[in-house]
This record gives C-alpha cells, structure tokens and sequence, in this order.
C-alpha cells in the first residue's frame, strides 16, 4: 500500500485536483494499493467542498470527483502517510513551521513538481484563474508518482 497526501493552502483548488487526479489515473492502472487524499496549511476553508471552477476544469478533463471537506494537515497525517506532496513553497514552509522540527526535513515532504525536474510551484488558480495551467501541472507531477511507485 502507497499512501499519498497533497497539499495546499485551503484544500479547495491545486490539492484536491491532484488528490482526484491521482485517484483517476490508479483506478485506470488498476492501482487499488494507492490510497490519496489532500489537505491544507490553512483553516480558511476547512468544511468547504471543492471549488467550483475547479469542478468544472475536473469535469472537463472526465476527471470524476466526490463530495469534498476540507481539513487542515496534522502530525498524525506524517505518521499515515508515505509521500506528502506540497503545491508550493509557502505551503512547505507552513507545514515546517505548524507541525515542527521533527517533521522539517522529512524525506516524506517535498514539493509536487520535483518530481518533474522542476523547483517550481503548482501554478495557483486562485490568484490567477487559470485551471486549465493548474491541471496540467497536476497531471504532469501525478503522472510521475504513478511512475515512480
């Protein structure tokens, strides 16, 4: 069993893309030994379902999606979780900070896009609009964990 955990600020847009996104791609391998699920940093947005222009870029792309809750990261979730994926720096450095020196150097958390060669972050649609860069990011960075695990 893999466990993987995405991460961003609310959990409403970029994490919870990747979370069905990568839910998508191991069903369509017949990966049923990887388990996903996405968070945040923040507690702006916990309770919140998934935002809807990020529904309708999922929708565009056949990406199926459920029902969404938002909820923020814990300590437990290093404990559950394999590999935790962060959309961005800022979001790297709050989960140092929220969670510890213990978890700082975790070889469990890094950012999404290394997996890409890349040190750059998951392109934000809040700030921008933009969806469609987001989900290319995501399905770029989730088509390399399937490769790698």
């Amino acid at each position: 069993m893999i466990k993987i955990l995405f991460v961003c600020h609310g959990n409403i847009c970029r994490s919870v893309m990747a979370e069905m996104v990568l839910r998508d791609l191991a069903e369509k391998a017949g990966r049923q030994d990887i388990v996903v699920d996405s968070c945040a940093t923040s507690t702006e947005e916990i309770g919140n379902d998934i935002y809807p222009p990020a529904k309708r870029c999922l929708s565009s792309h056949d990406v199926p999606f459920t029902r969404h809750a938002a909820r923020q990261i814990t300590r437990h979730d290093f404990e559950t979780y394999d590999h935790i994926y962060c959309m961005d720096h800022n979001n790297l450095r709050n989960i140092r900070r929220q969670l510890g020196n213990a978890y700082a150097d975790s070889e469990k958390l890094q950012l999404l896009m290394t997996l890409t060669g890349s040190d750059r972050d998951v392109a934000d649609p809040w700030y921008t609009g933009d969806f469609e860069a987001t989900y290319r990011d995501v399905v770029e960075g989730c088509e390399q964990i399937m490769k790698l695990y």
